[in-house]
């Protein structure tokens, strides 16, 4: 499909900032918010993490719905006439997943718009895919400004996992980062919100996007090895619709959230593409100060890119965003400040 579009503005709520400048700021400074939760971690030890710094302690659906509604307002702050000609995309949390933050996620969705004083769309959706829902969130958001169904879609990310029955889940598969175990992440929480609308002279532009699965994720019951086949696939379908190679990459952007599994999947698909002469490729990642935010992660990572081209320290252009979660669903998506 060769839809394109145009970030418009972008919204932030996480552990290092409130909003997206202050977040991105800190991210850039490698600053972290990394701190002992109430939670009981391995052993004796409280369990390291992530939280949103909120002025009042929410919890649940209504914190849920206070960080994707402040995400939201800051995104629109910026383009105030977007507002009554929006809709909404909501990703979050797969359905599945043990002590997910939100019971009834259409419920969130009308918290969210009356916070907002957003009136609630037969246009708006959910997405619930956990980290690679942004990428399908933004397939959807072409599609319907493509149509001409609205002139602006919001996509926002909201998620946690900072509660008791997701850090007890995590714990029992030893997949959380303690002193006894390197290779596990850190729980975190965020929200983040991006405006979408028609492409423009300016702006950060979507110009590929792919979507695939991938045949041996980390929970793996028939051991098959990772050769990174579904991001290698999302990676190519990404490349294709942009129209170029990866040797003409800048740099990406990857929700690498601490464990192996996933460092090795982005080497893995980037060994497998990358060809020619080619510059450094830098490679960024949200995860290095707000450890695993799941569902925010995409939304969060074009809001990094677009502050970084909007500031003026992008490693390189275009950038690469890609994602993946647990069950094996990959996702890259190709922006930039200019034709590629």
């Amino acid at each position: 499909m060769s839809i394109s579009l145009d970030i418009a503005s972008v919204g932030m709520v996480t552990a290092v900032g409130l909003d997206a400048p202050s977040a991105c700021a800190a991210m850039r400074a490698r600053l972290d918010g990394f701190q002992e939760t109430r939670f009981v971690g391995s052993g004796t030890d409280f369990q390291i993490g992530a939280p949103v710094p909120l002025p009042r302690d929410w919890i649940g659906e209504k914190r849920m719905a206070h960080l994707a509604a402040a995400a939201i307002c800051e995104a629109f702050d910026t383009v105030p006439q977007a507002r009554g000609q929006t809709a909404l995309i909501l990703c979050l949390a797969e359905e599945d997943r043990p002590g997910r933050p939100v019971g009834d996620s259409f419920s969130l969705l009308r918290s969210v718009s009356e916070i907002t004083e957003i009136e609630p769309s037969i246009r708006s959706r959910i997405v619930a895919h956990g980290r690679p829902a942004g990428h399908i969130a933004l397939d959807q958001a072409r599609r319907m400004i493509s149509s001409g169904d609205v002139p602006y879609v919001m996509i926002a990310g909201v998620d946690s996992y900072l509660t008791a029955p997701t850090i007890a889940y995590y714990l029992g598969e030893n997949r959380l980062l303690a002193a006894d175990n390197p290779n596990g992440f850190i729980p975190g929480e965020a929200a983040a919100a991006v405006l979408c609308t028609r492409s423009r002279s300016d702006g950060l532009r979507l110009f590929g996007l792919g979507l695939a699965r991938e045949p041996a994720p980390i929970y793996n019951a028939e051991d098959l090895p990772l050769r990174a086949d579904g991001m290698t696939s999302a990676y190519s379908a990404a490349f294709k619709e942009t129209g170029i190679e990866m040797n003409r990459l800048g740099y990406r952007i990857a929700d690498l959230i601490g464990e192996q599994y996933w460092f090795k999947q982005s080497a893995l698909a980037s060994l497998r593409l990358l060809r020619g002469r080619h510059d450094f490729q830098d490679i960024w990642s949200p995860g290095e100060s707000l450890g695993n935010v799941g569902a925010a992660v995409v939304p969060l990572m074009i809001g990094m890119a677009w502050t970084a081209a909007r500031k003026g320290y992008a490693a390189g252009n275009p950038v690469l965003i890609e994602a993946s979660n647990d069950a094996g669903a990959c996702g890259a998506a190709i922006l930039a400040a200019r034709a590629a």
